[in-house]
């Protein structure tokens, strides 16, 4: 089963889709344009169900086939949002909303999820019932969880779902998975450093948080390199230190840090909270200065499923011959809250040689869509075969 032909036919409509949405991004929950248009196409796709503020802001549609003799339902999950970013590609479909930009590809994801519906529509070839997912807030605001909290998998008797996410960097339309613990948890903190204001000239009068902000930054990084096992993996990055002065000559009264730390499994995630906590504590109280730290929870470790992960893969091999071993990624996904509901699996394409997601220059690969279409397709064809 090669690249559906009915996708090759498709690919100029699903395109345009594509680059309406690029143009009008949305961030995290005010998906409103965009969850409207999705609503408008399946309907008019002809699905027999249409749901949306599923989540908040997202939208289901629900496909049966020609029989439903199996009783099953597969997912099938895009993310809608777009990120805080100025875009910088000057392409002729680029963001008309300022401050806002598709540099993850979501548009792209989007698209063709609608592609594979109206396929899936039109020819009915299958045994079961097909649940196209459409969510918000990927991007930080958990519009998984949301919408799995909405009764998501109940509601629509959801047996098995998946996801796909477009890739920069590896050969435009080729795959790649890997079972078990694919994408990181993405945990934050905070950490304020209280001290003892003072002139820049008499230090000895002061607590400097400055000094002890330094110190507990080095600090955390024996975290990874002296409290986790080496072969595990763990990323803890202090990504922002602001001091409430901002003069030359004055020792500030206070700091706040900020970071991130991603890890690949629930012990270590509970010791990159232990030890951040204690050592920022500690190293405060060893300098005399008042140290809060907090440990937000964010995404857990995506989890694919053993089974679904093959049955992915071997959807993949139908149509482009080949599906690589996936290496692991340190980024988080929020496809991990469903995938802790249902046994599924996720999957990455191609997107060629692009700027990397989250990048002012990225563009999504409209060449890969009927690639991306096919697969999803396939998953439901392949899943639930016509009986």
């Amino acid at each position: 089963m090669p690249i559906k032909n009915r996708f090759s036919e498709l690919q100029a409509d699903i395109t345009s889709w594509r680059r309406d949405i690029h143009a009008h991004p949305e961030v995290l929950y005010e998906t409103h344009r965009t969850s409207a248009l999705v609503a408008e196409k399946l309907r008019a796709f002809g699905c027999d169900e249409v749901v949306t503020g599923i989540g908040r802001t997202g939208v289901v549609g629900v496909i049966k086939g020609r029989t439903n003799t199996s009783g099953r339902a597969i997912g099938l999950r895009a993310d809608m949002d777009a990120l805080p970013i100025a875009e910088e590609t000057g392409l002729p479909y680029a963001s008309q909303n300022p401050g806002a930009m598709h540099a993850c590809g979501h548009d792209g994801h989007t698209a063709m999820l609608l592609g594979a519906a109206q396929y899936l529509a039109e020819t009915r070839n299958f045994d079961g019932t097909a649940v196209v997912i459409f969510q918000p807030a990927e991007e930080g605001g958990a519009g998984a969880r949301e919408m799995c909290q909405d009764g998501l998998m109940d509601r629509f008797g959801i047996n098995e779902v998946y996801g796909m996410h477009n890739w920069p960097g590896v050969e435009q339309g080729k795959f790649g998975i890997r079972a078990g613990s694919f994408f990181a948890a993405s945990d934050f903190f905070d950490i304020a450093v209280k001290g003892k204001g003072g002139h820049a000239a008499k230090p000895q009068e002061a607590i400097d948080p400055i000094v002890v902000a330094s110190h507990i930054v080095s600090a955390l990084q024996t975290i990874a390199s002296r409290n986790s096992d080496p072969v595990q993996q763990m990323v803890i990055s202090v990504t922002s230190i602001e001091s409430s002065s901002k003069a030359y000559n004055v020792i500030p009264q206070s700091v706040h840090i900020k970071g991130t730390a991603r890890t690949m499994d629930a012990d270590h995630r509970d010791l990159a909270e232990k030890r951040l906590v204690a050592l920022a504590q500690q190293v405060g109280a060893a300098f005399g200065a008042e140290v809060t730290a907090t440990f937000n929870r964010s995404y857990p470790v995506m989890v694919n499923h053993e089974a679904q992960t093959e049955f992915a893969a071997q959807v993949a091999k139908s149509i482009t011959g080949q599906c690589d071993h996936a290496p692991l990624v340190m980024g988080g996904e929020d496809f991990a809250f469903m995938l802790e509901e249902r046994p599924g699996a996720y999957i990455l394409v191609g997107n060629g040689d692009s700027a990397p997601v989250h990048h002012p220059a990225y563009n999504f690969n409209d060449d890969i869509i009927p690639v991306g279409c096919s697969w999803l397709a396939g998953l439901i064809e392949q899943g639930m075969p016509a009986a």
